[in-house]
């Protein structure tokens, strides 16, 4: 046998096995840094109560009987890795009831003598005009703040036609308006310190629209063009940005089934149940380590849509028609 060939056979393998010996040793001694960068410092999560998956309810039946209102979080895992890791933790929410009884599952969990009591404060981005309260209230918590994560998001499915004028409004107050008012209020806090960290969950849907989600979209190509500009104004300030773009959050088996027939199945699923809440809250805490400025959780194709939508945009508009058509097609029949 060919000496050439035989170490190029002996080669390959040993070459793949020390690359995923790298990666995985790599895997290890990041996530060990994000578990410890946390530690002693003021970290606020804009949306901790929201439950982990899906949860549906119907929103203007009388528009659309197909439209339905989603809320994607990771937060209560969140809240558990930072919580456990000793960060200084304030809890916003909408619901005082809700945020004691997540306050309690952390306290309950962890050794007290290594972590800090998490701090509550009522915050909903759906009443603009409470706002101003409660960045008072978040930064009367400790005095400062370290970090940043805001996590809130509303999505509704329907054509544009039939969603109405306070529809839009409560979307972009809660997608966008909510959180960039929230920011400007905390910034002055973080630019006096020269330090500071703001990281945006938002979704693929960001840099990517598909039909359907409209206003949705709208509202996260929104908050992700606020947080590009941001990230370069602060940048002198020692204050850094990062934006975490995702497919879709769920622990439920229920994800699969209700999408299974849809066009666009296919075109976000990254697994079968898309990024678990784990995976997800692992990024987040990895992303506040490294500091990356952009990340996204999704599969190949979103990725490659994202760069044929600038490069080729008639092929991407006419992939985009033609799922609304199939769409169509599968509703009549």
């Amino acid at each position: 046998m060919d000496p050439t060939w035989t170490t190029t056979v002996l080669l390959v393998p040993c070459v793949v096995v020390l690359t995923a010996g790298f990666f995985y040793i790599y895997g290890l001694v990041t996530g060990f840094l994000s578990k410890t960068c946390v530690r002693n410092k003021v970290v606020v999560l804009s949306d901790a109560t929201s439950k982990l998956g899906k949860g549906e309810r119907s929103v203007e039946d009388e528009c659309c009987s197909v439209m339905r209102w989603f809320f994607f979080s990771s937060a209560p895992v969140c809240a558990s890795v930072f919580h456990k890791g000793g960060a200084r933790l304030i809890l916003c929410g909408k619901s005082w009831d809700k945020l004691e009884e997540l306050a309690e599952d952390l306290t309950g969990s962890s050794d007290p003598s290594v972590t800090f009591p998490p701090k509550l404060v009522l915050l909903d981005f759906s009443d603009m005009l409470s706002l101003p309260e409660a960045i008072v209230d978040v930064l009367d918590c400790y005095g400062c703040l370290d970090v940043i994560i805001l996590n809130n998001s509303l999505k509704v499915k329907a054509p544009a036609q039939n969603l109405s004028l306070e529809m839009d409004k409560l979307l972009m107050d809660n997608n966008y308006f909510g959180p960039a008012t929230l920011v400007k209020g905390v910034l002055p806090s973080m630019m006096s310190r020269r330090t500071g960290h703001l990281i945006l969950v938002n979704s693929i849907q960001g840099k990517l629209a598909v039909p359907f989600r409209s206003a949705y979209a709208a509202s996260k190509h929104a908050v992700q063009a606020f947080f590009d500009c941001l990230r370069a104004e602060v940048e002198e300030f020692g204050i850094s940005v990062s934006t975490i773009n995702h497919t879709f959050i769920s622990a439920s088996d229920a994800t699969e089934a209700s999408t299974r027939k849809s066009f666009w199945s296919w075109f976000f699923i990254m697994r079968p149940h898309g990024v678990s809440p784990g995976e997800a809250a692992a990024e987040i805490a990895k992303t506040l380590g490294n500091k990356r400025k952009e990340v996204v959780i999704a599969p190949t194709l979103p990725k490659v849509a994202v760069y044929a939508r600038s490069f080729f945009p008639n092929l991407f508009f006419a992939l985009m028609a033609a799922g609304v058509n199939h769409a169509n097609v599968s509703v009549a029949s």
